[in-house]
């Protein structure tokens, strides 16, 4: 099953989550093709920048929960969550850092639900634009698991670890325009304004010099992610 598409217009790679009718869950399969997709990416030479969105109402919606459908005992749905596989959890985490590591300026276009996993995908982008009605929140503590350390410590990077700790503790929703007050989105953006406008950054990035973007962003990287 194919979970992702992956176009190029120009230098700029897009990759889109396309299982919108389960608002692009991850799981064993999704997780894989997304490391997949990135490699592809990665090893074309020609392609200068990636944006990275979702299909309909989701970006990605984290984590599969359907196994929790129907299931109301809180107990038992945190003992189903937390028997994820831990090859699962290892291939999200390389992914995630296959993505911070893109030798390519990306971009996240969050164009609906960015949850648990799905936000910390965002988070592994260089830049990210929402739209307004975007909705985020990471639901692990509620359902007895933390999230990755990394990815939790790169969310602390960004926003200072008592925003962090409020974000990842209390699992409440966040809105675009209080996540762009606290600097973790670039722009917040019209639902129809979301493609126009991270391709036109994306394109505008691509232009510029590789070996530049490459070194600002290593600097960058290596003082602020780890």
């Amino acid at each position: 099953m194919n979970y992702f598409k992956l176009a190029k217009e120009g230098g700029v790679a897009v990759l889109t989550f396309d299982r919108n009718e389960k608002r692009n869950p991850l799981n064993e399969d999704s997780v894989s093709e997304l490391e997949a997709n990135l490699m592809l990416v990665r090893d074309d030479t020609d392609t200068r920048a990636l944006v990275l969105t979702g299909a309909g109402a989701a970006f990605c919606a984290g984590a599969d929960l359907s196994r929790l459908k129907g299931v109301t005992d809180q107990a038992e749905r945190q003992r189903i969550f937390t028997s994820v596989p831990a090859q699962r959890r290892q291939v999200l985490r390389r992914t995630l850092e296959l993505l911070t590591d893109m030798r390519m300026p990306t971009v996240a276009a969050i164009n609906g639900f960015a949850v648990g996993g799905g936000w910390f995908i965002a988070l592994a982008c260089d830049l990210r634009i929402a739209v307004e009605g975007a909705e985020f929140w990471m639901p692990e503590v509620d359902l007895g698991s933390p999230g990755p350390r990394g990815p939790e410590q790169w969310l602390a990077a960004h926003v200072g670890a008592a925003r962090a700790k409020e974000i990842i503790f209390t699992c409440r929703h966040f809105k675009s325009p209080e996540l762009y007050q606290w600097g973790l989105l670039n722009r917040v953006v019209r639902k129809e304004e979301l493609m126009p406008v991270a391709m036109e950054l994306a394109q505008s990035l691509a232009g510029k010099r590789r070996e530049a973007i490459v070194q600002a962003k290593a600097n960058i990287n290596g003082f602020f992610l780890e």
